[in-house]
């Protein structure tokens, strides 16, 4: 049986190489809001142009007048989202109509505006939910494996996912614009709950080992269940990362993100379950035996 705790180090150097860059973007560049964060206005049309006129984000942009602020152009199955600066009603009126001349019939889905006091109620909803999440993971975990240890490595490991995602996140809107909103939280949340699933299992097989092996190290019950659900682990994820990569890449445009985040969470997630929860119990473990 492979020793994997012996390669400890170079497990925490992997995390370091991901965590590292995405923290300091973040430190940098931050994130890049999108509407529903900032405020802003949101114009979804549908668009059948007229013979020999080509309709794509160029064109569309290029009929906005020159006074309105147009964060993105999104093209889904059958429509177009126009994400600008808080816009009014008249001034959505006057881009249809601009369009409606250059390109052919326009016809609006949906016109919506988010002020920015509902933008920043929207973020600090945000926060408490990934902090309430956090603590109730924390407290749970701790309590069915009446340690607190297993609770503090389990989370420890979540937001070692979670600040990947975010950190990827934070250098894809620097370099490519990618914006984050409401579908960004509920792919972090869902990366939160499914890192601990994972981690749960391996630390399950660690209790019924101790129980049954008493005498034996905690580093070679850890290394034991690790061994006995690794394959596990990785089957499970290849089928959600099989099917994450092939709506990512033939999905729609306004859920292209969203998809994206929850494939490098299920990656990081299945990577930190096994070798960043577990190896943070054991050095955890190392240092309370060094301690007495």
């Amino acid at each position: 049986m492979l020793n994997f705790i012996k390669f400890i180090p170079l497990y925490f150097l992997i995390s370091a190489l991901f965590l590292v860059p995405g923290i300091i973007s973040l430190g940098l560049y931050g994130l890049q809001p999108a509407i529903d964060f900032t405020g802003g206005s949101l114009l979804e049309v549908q668009i059948t142009p007229e013979a020999n006129v080509t309709v794509n984000e160029s064109a569309i942009r290029d009929t906005i007048p020159t006074d309105i602020d147009v964060a993105s152009v999104q093209t889904t199955a059958d429509s177009y989202i126009i994400r600008t600066k808080p816009i009014t009603s008249e001034q959505s009126s006057q881009i249809e109509q601009a369009m409606q001349q250059k390109l052919g019939e326009v016809q609006e889905v949906r016109f919506e505006t988010v002020g920015p006091t509902l933008g920043k109620e929207l973020l600090q909803k945000t926060y408490i939910a990934i902090a309430i999440a956090a603590s109730a993971i924390l407290f749970y975990v701790g309590y069915q494996f009446k340690e607190l240890k297993y609770g503090v490595s389990a989370v420890l490991a979540m937001l070692h996912d979670t600040i990947i995602v975010v950190g990827a996140f934070s250098l894809l809107g620097h370099f490519y614009g990618v914006e984050v909103d409401t579908l960004f939280v509920t792919a972090v949340l869902t990366i939160m709950s499914f890192s601990v699933h994972d981690t749960i299992v391996v630390y399950d097989r660690i209790r019924e080992s101790s129980h049954r092996h008493s005498s034996a190290s905690f580093a070679s019950i850890a290394n034991s269940a690790i061994s006995e659900t690794l394959a596990r682990s990785i089957n499970n994820s290849m089928t959600i990362i099989f099917m994450l990569t092939a709506l990512w890449l033939m999905g729609g445009e306004t859920t292209k993100w969203f998809v994206f985040a929850l494939l490098i969470g299920t990656i990081t997630g299945t990577y930190s379950s096994t070798f960043t929860a577990t190896p943070i119990l054991v050095v955890w473990e190392r240092f309370v035996n060094k301690r007495k």
